[in-house]
Formats: structure tokens, C-alpha cells, sequence
């Protein structure tokens, strides 16, 4: 059987920044689909490579895939679809399978508009994408779909969803083919280095309210640091990698198998470099630690600060305080570390005072960089069920960090990205000089690797999607880019609730239909014998 992997061609402007970045659902499904005995696999990336769905068509055709599969992140489901139908076009016969954290929560609506997809994945993708191919391969799918656990799909015109697949208990068992990328293409800017996303862990403990991973992952896991590092040296051994992040929530949380990992990697002495997220509570926790993680090769701490104001920070549940956010970028820096700070910018308290307040918070702090993210309702997460018919814009293609979603009641959208770009300029247009008189070798060839990553995707506008932004004289008019079809009133979202409660999220993975193939809305049962209790199917 003929298996295609793709990563759509999508683009933001966003993390794509700092170089290509390679997809990590590629060697970790496709090893998974080796393990199970199927060989025959090709990846294409139209993401890194710019592939246009002409000749995206032409490649499909010439290679005949059976199965062909897709990921798909909120910004990137309307090019997953697409690329799909085009399988479809130049391969009718081929099944077409939809993979991402979006179509996970959002299969009632992707299967609604894409028809053409025939699988929706849905969850931790290698068990469940093995269980669909054995079937495919046999020729039984249609007959035990319903018994495969973790999909969704149509059956005579109605959305179909199993129940969920139990999350993978042993990271250890994955098995990762590294060999699926061409990792000549995936270069760290900063560095000029291959750059590779493991996992090391997977699922988070903590329930910000806008984020969905937590949901997602359904369960907090680690793999052993040692089994971890083996993967580490295959990649930096065989591949030439040269720097990784951990593609991890919360990759901190379990102190002692964190520092189990940093002295495996000392003691590999593989000479690799690596970054992470996590949050300012487990630094401060870790302020002994810290030149242990130095030592280790952890080079970049990208923080979740995330507020102008602390009552931002209540908002999203988030367990910090400002003067934290301060102190724990003084550690990294002490230590030797990047210290990343990140904002969320664009709710509907926003206002031109708070977005200079950040850049304020920002001189204050001295962090050795800041991303300004706009907020971004994930569709799927418990902020946007609050916000409700607040949230207009529904154009999921825009979803991307960059994009002012929401509009605040006291200015409109295009002003919010004008004040975040101009903190971007005047911050870096400091750090410019400041980079180069950083005291450490490698800190400062690091930070001035970054500032060039800036430079080089502003000249070319990819930075913050720049090409929306149009110059007249003095004057600066921003093109954000909506479909205005997506763009939603209140009434409207109203009516749509109403008229199709079926499109909205499934946020608790509970599928329509039973373990055993029953649905899920069955009535309860009452007949039998009179002392057996009522249960639901």
C-alpha cells in the first residue's frame, strides 16, 4: 500500500521566523506505520518547500498513493482541506485522512465542509492511524470503523465519531523514523544549524483556560530520560542536528526526570544546543538548578509572562505575579540562558495605555527577547465558550498569533497590530546594539543569529505577515485579511447555534457513538426486570 504524508502549504509569519521548522507528526506517525510493517511511505513538505496546489496535483498524480494524510493546526484547516480535495481530484480512489489538533475537536464541522475527507484522526495519532491503515490495507474498513476507536468520518450523510482512544501510556514505545525528512531543509537560523521538535513529554497538568493541549494530550506523560537522549543522539549523530526544542507543554513540571535529562545529555557530551517553554513558577523553583540546565546545553527559555496587566494573567488562570515574570528572567540571564518573554496582546480590554505598558514592562524586565502574540481563541477552548458570540471573526485561516482576533471596545483591530509592531521595532531596534556587547561568546553569536532571523524576514515581509502592512507618506493602513463571508454579527452567530447545535466543538471526546458501536444519545433504558437499575448505553 501506497502511503502519502503532506504538510499543507500554509504560512503565518509567525515561529516561521526563526527558519523551517520540520513536522514532528511525520517520523512519529509514519515510524509507528513502519513498525506496523508499512514501507511504503513518502512525505511531502508544500509547507517548507512553498508547493502550490498545481503542482502539488502533479506530484499526487505521478505517485498513485492508496492513503494519503494530513495534518491540520486552526490556521491551517482550510489548506488541509484543500490539499485533501486534490487527492481526491487526481486520486478518487485514494482514502484521504485528516490528522491535527483542530479536526480533533472540530470533525463535525471539517466533515461538514470537506466531504471529501474520509477519515478524521482524532487524538495522539500513531496507535489510532495504525488501527484505520490495517483496516484500509484489508479492505474492512467501511465494515469496522465503527469499532476503530479515535476517528470520525460520514455515513450516509451523518457525522460518525468513536469513541476516543485511550492516550498512549509509554512514550517509550514510540518509535520515531527520523529518515521520513530531508533534514538539509530544516535550518535554526539563529544558529545555522538542523533543527529537529521531539517529544519528551506530552499532556500538561495545568487548565489555562486558552489553550486546549491539556485537553488534547487528555493525560500528563514523560518518557525516560534515557530512551529520550537515545533519540537525541540519532538525530544529532545521523542527521547532523544541531539544535532542538523540546515540543513539549510543560517540559519542567517533573523536576527530577528533568534533571535525570540534563545529566544524560552532559554525560553524552553531544555538543547539541536546545530550547524550551515553560512557566516562571518552575524556574524560581529551579533557581539551584539552572547552571545544571546550562551545562546540559539548554540555551533559550521562552516564558509564558503573557500580561500587561495582572488581571490578564487571572484571566487565563495562568499562576504568576509581574514581579515573578521579573525575577525569573534575572535567573536566566545570570545563568547564562536566553530569556524569551512572551505577551498576549488584543483582548477586549486592550487599549494604546497597555500596549505601551508592555513595552514598558518590557525595559523593565530585560529580557533578552519578547514576542507580542495576538490573542487567539482556539475555537475548542473554555475562553472561547465564554466569549461566545464575541468572537466574530471566524475566519480559522487567521487564527495564527499575528492576527488580532477579538476587537477591543476602545480601538480597533488595526491599531492594536500598528501599537504591537511598533513595539517590535523599537525594542529590537535597542536590542540591535545591545546583542553585541553580551560579555558570553555564544550568548551574544546566538542573539545576533536571532536578530538576523528579524532582519532577514522583515526585509521579505514574512515577519508578522508585513505584506498587509501598506505605507502612504506618513501614513500606515493595515489590510488584515478576513474573509468577510467568516466575519460573523452576533445574531448571525446566534441563528448559526441554533440552526446547527451538531458544528459546535467536542471538547470532552466523547464521539456520538459507544465503545461497542451504539450511539451515544440512546434513551435510557427502563425495561427488563423491575429491581435491575436504569443505565445508558
Amino acid at each position: 500500500m501506497r502511503i502519502m504524508m503532506i504538510q499543507p502549504n500554509y504560512h503565518s509569519g509567525g515561529a516561521e521566523i526563526a527558519g523551517n521548522w520540520p513536522p514532528s507528526w511525520v517520523p512519529y506517525v509514519g515510524g509507528a506505520l513502519k513498525q506496523a510493517g508499512f514501507a511504503n511511505i513518502r512525505f511531502v513538505d508544500a509547507m517548507t518547500d512553498y508547493i502550490p496546489d498545481d503542482v502539488l496535483a502533479q506530484i499526487i498524480a505521478e505517485y498513485q498513493p492508496d492513503v494519503v494524510l494530513a495534518t491540520a493546526i486552526t490556521p491551517m484547516i482550510y489548506q488541509s482541506q484543500t490539499t485533501l480535495k486534490i487527492v481526491k481530484e487526481v486520486c478518487p480512489q485514494a482514502k484521504t485522512i485528516m490528522g491535527g489538533v483542530h479536526p480533533t475537536y472540530m470533525y463535525n464541522e471539517v466533515l461538514n465542509e470537506a466531504p471529501w475527507v474520509d477519515y478524521i484522526i482524532r487524538g495522539e495519532g500513531e496507535e489510532i492511524t495504525v488501527n484505520l491503515l490495517r483496516a484500509i490495507a484489508n479492505g474492512t474498513d467501511t465494515q469496522e470503523r465503527r469499532n476503530i476507536l479515535g476517528i470520525a468520518f460520514l455515513e450516509d450523510g451523518k457525522v460518525v465519531a468513536t469513541a476516543a482512544h485511550p492516550p498512549i501510556a509509554d512514550l517509550d514505545t514510540l518509535t520515531p523514523d527520523w529518515s521520513l525528512l530531508d533534514w538539509s531543509k530544516y535550518i535554526y537560523t539563529p544558529l545555522n544549524v538542523r533543527v529537529a521538535v521531539p517529544n519528551y513529554a506530552r499532556g500538561c497538568p495545568f487548565t489555562c483556560r486558552f489553550c486546549s493541549q491539556w485537553k488534547f494530550w487528555r493525560k500528563y506523560r514523560s518518557g525516560t530520560p534515557k530512551q529520550f537522549v537515545d533519540q537525541i543522539e540519532i538525530l544529532v549523530k545521523e542527521h547532523k542536528v544541531g539544535f532542538f526544542i523540546l515540543a513539549d507543554e510543560e517540559p519542567t513540571i517533573n523536576k527530577p526526570k528533568f534533571i535525570a535529562l540534563c545529566n544524560e545529555l552532559i554525560e553524552r557530551n553531544l555538543g547539541v544546543y536546545w530550547g524550551i517553554n515553560t512557566r516562571v513558577t518552575d524556574i524560581l523553583r529551579d533557581e539551584q538548578e539552572l547552571p545544571l540546565y546550562r551545562k546540559a546545553g539548554l540555551v533559550h527559555v521562552s516564558l509564558g509572562t503573557e500580561a500587561a496587566a495582572q488581571l490578564k494573567l487571572n484571566l487565563f488562570r495562568k499562576e504568576t505575579t509581574i514581579e515573578q515574570n521579573k525575577r525569573a528572567i534575572q535567573l536566566l540571564k545570570q545563568n547564562g540562558m536566553v530569556a524569551e518573554a512572551q505577551f498576549i496582546m488584543g483582548l477586549e480590554n486592550e487599549t494604546p495605555e497597555t500596549i505601551e505598558q508592555t513595552y514598558h514592562m518590557a525595559l523593565d524586565w530585560q529580557p533578552d527577547m519578547v514576542n507580542w502574540n495576538m490573542f487567539t481563541p482556539w475555537p475548542f477552548s473554555e475562553l472561547f465558550q465564554d466569549l461566545g458570540d464575541r468572537v466574530e471573526v471566524r475566519d480559522y485561516s487567521q487564527y495564527n498569533f499575528v492576527t488580532p482576533i477579538m476587537k477591543p471596545e476602545a480601538m480597533e483591530r488595526e491599531d492594536v497590530l500598528k501599537g504591537v509592531l511598533r513595539n517590535y521595532a523599537r525594542f529590537y531596534l535597542r536590542k540591535s546594539l545591545e546583542y553585541w556587547f553580551v560579555k558570553d561568546p555564544f550568548k551574544r553569536k546566538y542573539l545576533l543569529g536571532c536578530l538576523k532571523a528579524f532582519a532577514q524576514t522583515t526585509i521579505n515581509k514574512r515577519f508578522y505577515n508585513l505584506k498587509r502592512v501598506k505605507y502612504n507618506g506618513l501614513k500606515t493602513k493595515v489590510e488584515l485579511g478576513f474573509d468577510e463571508s467568516k466575519i460573523l454579527t452576533r445574531e448571525q452567530i446566534a441563528q448559526l447555534k441554533q440552526a446547527h447545535p451538531e458544528l459546535t466543538a467536542d471538547v470532552d471526546f466523547s464521539g456520538n457513538i459507544s465503545a461497542c458501536g451504539a450511539p451515544n444519545d440512546l434513551p435510557e433504558y427502563h425495561g427488563g426486570e423491575p429491581d435491575v437499575p436504569s443505565m445508558k448505553i
